[in-house]
């Protein structure tokens, strides 16, 4: 499945106060465990598909058991 770049950059603004910052964090926080936990295996395998290398004939041969290297290191 391709997917289209959806990033969306957002400015954030100099002259807010810490308690206005804090407020936003807060909301955005409880946003994204409120997506985690209503999509969480859809995410994971989302995140998984886009990466982690796809396994060749080589990388699955014993190789320098590099994928693996890098899967321990995350």
């Amino acid at each position: 499945m391709t997917r289209t770049d959806l990033r969306i950059t957002f400015e954030i603004p100099d002259y807010w106060t810490p308690e206005q910052a804090l407020a936003v964090y807060e909301r955005l926080h409880g946003l994204c465990e409120r997506i985690l936990s209503h999509y969480q295996t859809q995410i994971i395998d989302e995140f998984r598909e886009q990466h982690m290398p796809a396994k060749t004939q080589d990388s699955s041969s014993g190789g320098s058991g590099g994928s693996q290297e890098r899967i321990k290191a995350r």
